[in-house]
């Protein structure tokens, strides 16, 4: 279907179409084969509880992980609060203290604030001019009363990769947990080694060409008992999260991982050349500054910041011809700078004048050329109104 608003996405951090195969796959699952896998008596129950066990066979294989290892949640913002909410509640009379940084998603800070109101003492760590996590702050804020350090593995606006191995050691030296939001890096890069750092992590279907509504929240197997339950009502999914279980969603998410993790190695390199490409063409733009450029990074993400431009207007102008985005699509109604930037040391105008691309599986070298055709027109258009411009080599 052909959209009547923009013709190019560039868009992927925020969300994926989801993959006709996947599609396919999911339709008999809504009519056909629409049995509760919770009933466990007949024919119909017995159909669908073969195929969210299958779905869990399918994903465990494509991550290296054992499905009874897989929690299934509406998404990653329920699997954070979960987690970070079940293991305080679980575990506060002996530990209290959660460690996060200020780079994180909001789901993740907003989570930890709402634990502070109830007696957490958490500690947001600083990053970086690149976006990594300070790990010497880490290494003086850690102790016996940490509890979990939350650090995701990429950041979903500059796509910065965290050193989680470094930080794992840190969490098993002082018996403290560590919990990864991975929902940006699953499906674009290797994950072999991430569960073997990690105590829990969570993923969303929607950001791999998968459906909305369905995620993912890995438990490391023996770590359950430290949790309380996410959700009552049924004791479905091993005493943690109650409810019907969603049937189509979850047999789409796991035909959607497979894809994704068959195909990396070739969709990797594609995009990062794609990415590469872009982000040539854009600093060829007079004042520009590509935002965590000297870490290691997500292929398809790139994030830039235009001097002498307002931010709020360029993104208007694009919107006409692409999809971009100034952020994160779950704090696009925040009227304030970013707080990733802001919190990499980026001045607050200067983050202002920030525009995400994230490409992805239907990105094309055709699209990527149009995008650095138009945002180099609007980028001139934006600064001939500006009477800094003018005036900046005076």
């Amino acid at each position: 279907m052909t959209s009547k608003y923009t013709r190019i996405y560039a868009d992927y951090n925020a969300t994926t179409p989801c993959d006709q195969r996947v599609v396919d796959t999911m339709m008999p699952y809504f009519n056909m084969h629409f049995g509760n896998p919770s009933s466990s008596h007949h024919a119909h129950g017995w159909l669908a509880m073969d195929a969210i066990d299958s779905a869990s066979e399918t994903l465990g294989t494509a991550l290296g992980v054992s499905p009874g290892e897989l929690v299934f949640t509406s998404g990653s913002t329920e699997s954070i609060n979960s987690i970070l909410k079940g293991l305080y509640l679980k575990g506060r009379s002996k530990r209290n203290h959660i460690i996060t940084s200020k780079a994180e998603h909001k789901a993740v800070l907003d989570t930890c604030q709402a634990l502070e109101a109830e007696g957490a003492k958490v500690t947001y760590l600083d990053v970086t001019a690149n976006g990594l996590v300070d790990t010497q702050q880490l290494k003086q804020h850690i102790s016996d009363t940490t509890l979990v350090v939350a650090i995701m593995l990429a950041n979903n606006e500059t796509g910065v990769i965290q050193p989680l191995q470094e930080i794992s050691e840190l969490c098993k030296t002082y018996g403290s947990f560590l919990f990864s939001d991975a929902t940006q890096a699953l499906g674009k890069i290797p994950l072999d080694d991430f569960f073997d750092h990690v105590d829990f992590a969570c993923f969303s279907s929607h950001k791999v060409y998968g459906p909305k509504g369905v995620g993912l929240t890995y438990i490391k197997d023996g770590n359950e008992k430290f949790l309380e339950a996410f959700m009552h009502g049924g004791g479905q999914q091993r005493k943690l999260r109650g409810g019907t279980y969603n049937t189509p969603g979850i047999v789409g998410m796991a035909r959607a991982v497979e894809l994704s993790v068959k195909n990396l190695e070739v969709e990797f390199a594609r995009l990062r050349g794609l990415r590469d490409q872009l982000q040539e063409g854009l600093s060829a733009i007079e004042e520009t500054v590509v935002n965590g450029a000297a870490a290691s990074r997500l292929p398809n993400t790139l994030n830039v910041s235009f001097k002498y431009v307002d931010g709020e207007g360029l993104l208007r102008a694009l919107s006409k011809q692409v999809s971009v985005s100034n952020g994160s699509a779950c704090n696009s109604a925040n009227v304030n700078p970013s707080h990733v930037l802001t919190a990499m040391g980026i001045p607050e105008v200067l983050a202002f004048s920030s525009i995400r691309f994230s490409l992805g599986r239907y990105t094309t070298q055709e699209e990527v050329e149009q995008i650095i055709a138009i945002v180099s027109r609007e980028v001139a258009a934006q600064r001939e109104a500006n009477i800094l411009w003018e005036r900046r080599k005076r």
